[in-house]
């Protein structure tokens, strides 16, 4: 999570959607950068609403807005498959070594799933008490140029996005059945998705 606070701006960092590219590339113009541990990193908008906001205002700051990334659903799912595939989780009960992409979304839409497909969800990540979220600004991860002009007019600031903490590449796919399975037990993350801006 990044605090801009001359700008007025919190960016949200939701995991796997490009946001260590992002921190990386606009951390030194940040007044406040939540890094580490990653549940600080990847605060969601309802422990920023609970906590953090209460704490910035007690500080001063005023018509605070937020932003964030989200990314087509079984894009996500598919980063977070190959992301957990890497070599150094072999053998850890989050590894997704020797399984198929099917099988991960699978036991992801389990209503609780095992750790390895324990991921969360971007939806409510980004939800404000359940409901839907009240994040002012969304842009989806697959239109980087919309989400780098916003960043660049709001922060006056020429921003040039590394590779960053990039999972593994693969070609992955669904079966029509688990994308359907997927797509219904998953509507939240889907309509988030259609929602932001592209």
């Amino acid at each position: 999570m990044l605090v801009f606070w001359n700008e007025k701006l919190v960016f949200l960092a939701v995991p796997k959607t490009g946001t260590t590219a992002i921190e990386g590339a606009l951390a030194p113009r940040a007044q406040a950068v939540f890094r580490d541990p990653p549940i600080l990193k990847h605060t969601p908008y309802y422990r920023y609403k609970r906590f953090v906001l209460p704490m910035l205002e007690k500080a001063g700051a005023e018509g605070l807005q937020t932003v964030a990334v989200v990314r087509h659903p079984i894009d996500w799912l598919s980063s977070w498959y190959r992301y957990r595939n890497r070599d150094d989780l072999v053998g850890s009960k989050n590894s997704t070594r020797g399984m198929t992409f099917d099988e991960f979304v699978v036991e992801y839409c389990e209503e609780k799933p095992a750790p390895f497909a324990n991921v969360g969800s971007q939806a409510k990540f980004l939800a404000a008490n359940n409901g839907p979220t009240k994040c002012d600004y969304v842009f989806r991860y697959e239109a980087q140029p919309k989400l780098i002009e916003f960043l660049e007019t709001r922060l006056n600031v020429k921003l040039e996005l590394k590779e960053l903490n990039v999972s593994p590449r693969m070609e992955v796919s669904l079966l029509p059945e688990v994308e359907a399975l997927l797509r219904h037990t998953n509507a939240a993350d889907f309509a988030l998705w259609d929602a932001a801006r592209h």
